[in-house]
C-alpha cells in the first residue's frame, strides 16, 4: 500500500509539472486568473477536483 501511495504521489508531481514545464505562459496566466477568484469559487474548484479525483478511483476499485 506504501508504494502505490508513493507511485500516485510521484505520478502527480510529474503531472503537475509538466504545465510549467511546457507551457509556463499559460501556467502563469492560470495562476493570476486564480488570485482573483473569490474564496467561495476556489473551493468549488477543489471540491470539483476531489470528487473527480475520487470518482476516478471508484471506477478503478469496480474495474480491478
Amino acid at each position: 500500500m506504501g508504494v502505490i501511495l508513493l507511485a500516485a504521489i510521484a505520478l502527480m508531481l510529474i503531472l503537475e509539472g509538466c504545465v510549467p514545464l511546457f507551457a509556463p505562459a499559460l501556467w502563469r496566466n492560470v495562476f493570476i486568473f486564480l488570485t482573483g477568484m473569490k474564496d467561495g469559487q476556489i473551493r468549488y474548484v477543489g471540491l470539483s477536483s476531489v470528487l473527480a479525483g475520487m470518482a476516478l478511483l471508484g471506477l478503478l476499485f469496480i474495474w480491478n
